[in-house]
C-alpha cells in the first residue's frame, strides 16, 4: 500500500510539472500574440492616414482633369 500512495503522488506531481510547462508556454504565446496585435494596431494607424492622403490626391487629380476637360482644343474654355 505505501508504494501506491508514492506512485499515485509522482503521478500528481508529473501531471503538475506538465501543467506548468505548459503554462509556461501559453504565457509566452500570449506575450507574442500581444506583439502582433500592438504591431497591427500601428499599421492601421499608418494605413488610415496613407489612405487619407490618396483620397486627397484623388479629388485633386479629379479635379484637374475636370479642369482640363473643360477647356476646347485651343486652350479656350467650352
Amino acid at each position: 500500500m505505501p508504494n501506491d500512495y508514492e506512485d499515485r503522488f509522482r503521478q500528481h506531481e508529473a501531471m503538475m510539472e506538465g501543467l506548468a510547462r505548459m503554462l509556461a508556454a501559453q504565457y509566452e504565446m500570449n506575450q507574442r500574440v500581444e506583439g502582433f496585435i500592438q504591431e497591427q494596431r500601428e499599421f492601421n494607424v499608418r494605413q488610415v492616414a496613407i489612405n487619407e492622403r490618396l483620397e486627397v490626391t484623388q479629388v485633386r487629380i479629379e479635379t484637374l482633369l475636370a479642369r482640363m476637360m473643360a477647356h476646347g482644343e485651343n486652350g479656350q474654355e467650352a
